[in-house]
Order: structure tokens, then C-alpha cells, then sequence
């Protein structure tokens, strides 16, 4: 089954996680480095097809129990849909492009979690700052970049794979998660993985209206007439196409734990639609291929560099 891992030879082990007496944490003791034009995140997090694979992420992240009480009891996805996602786009982008305001940033989103908690649907407490879910939430953004590379940018070879790994651990530094929170490495990050999406996640009630192309959606704030008169024509496609896609990012073990139907067909569909954009985006114009946060901290860097 691929899962979009790095390449092992037949029969290699996979390390156990490094107790966290065992590891030594430096990170711990020092600011989280900001991301530069010379790192993978840099490049991905601003493309446009980021609209593409970020709901695949949400949907592993509210298939675990306490995130998905506490999006469910506590967020307004469903009563301002396109501000929701707007701001969880802009604060992606300023962990990314903000420089030295990532780091503030992450302070912020741990500030507006402070008072998020409740009991999720196996009866147990939770509190968005737990560790657990909260490093769970980030560390589901390594499997559907992987997943992304593949389908819509280009695969990543085993070097590749690794890089990505180790700036998901930096990002996770900037958003405030211990360096004992996060797996030390790729392999560590799949045991860590295929723990949570056995033993944890299940179908909850926000994955199930994320990956619903019939629920309601408002047209896009501020949107023109016109599209606002085309929007009942134009809304249920959009939400097939957004849920056909989201579907088919998500890790297959991640697939067949939440029960979500994926047939050969439905794959050779997404592998002839990642052709197209990946032929298609690429020659864009920089400023519509690239979100405006991203456009404007890559040309301010080349005119640093100038």
C-alpha cells in the first residue's frame, strides 16, 4: 500500500521513538529559526495548489477525537466558512513567509487555543494545548505534503523526504511544540503515525461534513453578483471536485481507518488531474501562481538579494 513513505529495503526495522529521557533536546533552549527561500515548506506552502491538499490535512486532523470536539463545539467553520479558511491561509502563510512574526504568530494561535477544552466523544477531557492532539494537529502536515509532492508538484526521493521531515520539525518549533512532541525522524514519524490513525482516529462529525458535496456553502465573501446569481450552479461541482480531491490526498491507512470509499478509478481520475495541474500551474504568472503573502516575501527576498 503506498503511503507515501521513504523507501526501505524489504524486512528493514523500523526504530522504535527515542524515550524522552534518551533524546537530547538543544532545540529546546534556543528560537525557532525562520524559514528562508532556500527550504522545501518555502516553495509548497504558497503555491496556489495549497487550496488543493490543505483540506486533506484538516481532515486528518479533526478525524482525531478531542480536535474534532473541539472544531465541532468551538469553531465556526459551518456559520463563516470563508473567513475561517481565510485566516487559517493567512496564518499558514505566516509561519512560512513572516520572518521574525511566525514566531508570533504561533504564539497567538496557542494564545486563542488557551480556553478551548471539553469532553470528546469517548468521554474524555480535552484541552487544545494537550500535547497529544496538538501535536497532532501539526504533524499532519508532513503525510499530505508527501501525498501532495506526489500527486499535484513532484515526488520526493528519500533526501527529499528527509528534508521535509526535518522542516516540519522546525515548524513545529515555531508553532510551540516540543522537540519531545515530535518524532525525531521519518521512520520514528510513521511508527508515530500509524499509532494514532489505529488507536485514535475515527469518523467524527466534522470529518463527515467536510467530505459531505452536498452541505451548505454560502457563496465567497464579497463576491460579485454575477457569481453570486452562478453560485447554486457552480457550488456543487466545486464540492464534488473539493472532495474528490481531499479523498484522494489522504494516506490510504488514514482512507481505509475512516472508512472512505477510493476505487481504481477514482485514482487513475486523481493521477490524470495531477497532470494537469502540474502542467498547468507551473506557467502561471508568479503573482497569480503564488498567494499574495508569498508573492510579496519572494520578491523581497530577491530584491534582498539584489
Amino acid at each position: 500500500m503506498d503511503t507515501g513513505r521513504a523507501a526501505r529495503s524489504a524486512g528493514e526495522a523500523i526504530p522504535a521513538p527515542v524515550p524522552d529521557g534518551d533524546r537530547t533536546l538543544p532545540a529546546e533552549c534556543t528560537d525557532p529559526v525562520p524559514f528562508t527561500p532556500d527550504t522545501l515548506l518555502w516553495d509548497m506552502v504558497g503555491d496556489v495548489r495549497v487550496l488543493l491538499y490543505l483540506p486533506a490535512a484538516l481532515v486528518l486532523q479533526v478525524a482525531h477525537p478531542a480536535v474534532g470536539a473541539g472544531v465541532d463545539e468551538h469553531s465556526v467553520f459551518r456559520t463563516d466558512p470563508w473567513g475561517r479558511t481565510r485566516r487559517s491561509l493567512d496564518s499558514l502563510q505566516l509561519w512560512i513567509y513572516g520572518g521574525d512574526r511566525a514566531v508570533e504568530e504561533g504564539r497567538r494561535l496557542r494564545r486563542l487555543h488557551r480556553d478551548i477544552k471539553g469532553t470528546d466523544t469517548r468521554g474524555r477531557a480535552y484541552h487544545a494545548l494537550n500535547p497529544a492532539p496538538y501535536a497532532w494537529v501539526h504533524a499532519t502536515g508532513f503525510p499530505v505534503f508527501l501525498r501532495a509532492a506526489e500527486y499535484l508538484f513532484r515526488p520526493f526521493d528519500e533526501a527529499g523526504e528527509r528534508k521535509l521531515h526535518a522542516e516540519a520539525r522546525r515548524l513545529g518549533r515555531i508553532l510551540g511544540i516540543r522537540e519531545r512532541d515530535m518524532p525525531g525522524s521519518v521512520e520514528e514519524f510513521w511508527t508515530y503515525f500509524d499509532r494514532v490513525v489505529h488507536d485514535e482516529l475515527e469518523r467524527t462529525v466534522v470529518v463527515d461534513e467536510l467530505l459531505d458535496p452536498r452541505r451548505s456553502v454560502p457563496p465567497p465573501d464579497g463576491a460579485a453578483a454575477a457569481l453570486r446569481l452562478l453560485w447554486p450552479v457552480l457550488r456543487p461541482a466545486l464540492l464534488r471536485l473539493q472532495v474528490f480531491v481531499t479523498k484522494g490526498l489522504l494516506p490510504p491507512v488514514a482512507r481505509e481507518r475512516l472508512d472512505i470509499d477510493w476505487t481504481p478509478r477514482d485514482e487513475r481520475r486523481l493521477r490524470l488531474l495531477g497532470r494537469v495541474v502540474r502542467t498547468v500551474v507551473p506557467r502561471l504568472p508568479e503573482r497569480l501562481r503564488y498567494l499574495p503573502v508569498a508573492y510579496a516575501a519572494r520578491r523581497a527576498a530577491r530584491a534582498a538579494r539584489a
